[in-house]
């Protein structure tokens, strides 16, 4: 991924929102602003790679579209290079660009092979690079153009179907995976507003009986809560950042749809148990005895 004027300006107030953090060091408005300060720094990266995954997803669609398109013109009588350039004014979305360029080096004579190559180098994809291969050895090697096309265009088109057919089966797979990372969320949340305090009674009480269950007692209040807290809190991070990518995995976006959905696990659990700890606050440590 390129680095960009917008990355670079949500580094800066990535960082500058980090500093400004520091202020409120002792408060609990501290990890607030640390988790603005992040969400500021990562977001135009999120954005990109959730962008460039849409563009690869439209990429595929155009392609075959195209695909129809040259299979129509050429089973016609065009010849495959007359066809590409008679394609070139047609809307094919982000593939436009790459195919007025085809076209171009065609109409400047340059060998349809090379070209198709330079093609599927500008387009950078798994699937248009395995079929441009196919079409340039096809048109290499000679014979009835039409139906090798035409057979390229179906196999391109029962690719994408499977896809979609397998993203449509998956799809509540990633709904569970959501539905998971709320629960564990939530789990957390009680342990750490609801369990801890009960435990820091027990201890307390325990400090009051007989002199083995009260050092047991002073051993239990030795921990601070605090850094339990903290630990809950990257104990939910930790956990939506890999969920996301299993969840991605799973939905077959493969990285770059996974580092989205770790992006929004994060932030829900970010949101939430942030929120909690400025409304709730930190759970009272009992006393030491």
């Amino acid at each position: 991924m390129e680095l960009k004027k917008v990355h670079y300006i949500g580094l800066g107030a990535g960082v500058l929102i980090l500093a400004f953090s520091l202020l409120f060091r002792e408060t609990k408005l501290f990890m607030l602003f640390v988790g603005i300060g992040v969400i500021a720094a990562i977001l135009p990266f999120v954005l990109s790679l959730m962008r460039e995954a849409r563009e690869e997803v439209e990429k595929e669609e155009m392609f075959l579209e195209f695909t129809r398109n040259l299979v129509e013109s050429v089973k016609t009588g065009t010849p495959i290079s007359k066809s590409i350039m008679n394609l070139r004014d047609k809307g094919f979305g982000v593939l436009g660009i790459h195919i007025k360029k085809l076209a171009n080096q065609i109409s400047m004579g340059i060998p349809l092979n090379v070209a198709l190559q330079t093609f599927a180098k500008d387009v950078d994809n798994q699937t248009v690079s395995r079929t441009i291969i196919l079409i340039g050895q096809a048109e290499k090697a000679g014979g009835d153009i039409g139906e090798i096309l035409e057979a390229v265009a179906d196999a391109v088109s029962i690719s994408d179907k499977l896809k979609k057919e397998r993203k449509a089966a998956i799809s509540t797979l990633v709904v569970q995976g959501y539905i998971i990372f709320l629960v564990f969320m939530m789990i957390i949340l009680i342990m750490q507003y609801q369990i801890l305090p009960m435990v820091s009674g027990i201890s307390e009480l325990g400090s009051v009986g007989t002199g083995t269950f009260s050092q047991v007692g002073v051993s239990a209040t030795q921990v601070d809560e605090g850094d339990i807290s903290d630990s809950f809190f990257y104990l939910l991070m930790i956990q939506g950042f890999f969920t996301g990518l299993t969840v991605g995995k799973l939905g077959g976006g493969g990285f770059k749809s996974g580092i989205k959905h770790s992006f929004a696990l994060m932030l829900i659990g970010f949101v939430v148990s942030t929120g909690a700890g400025i409304i709730l606050g930190t759970p009272a440590a009992a006393p030491t005895p």
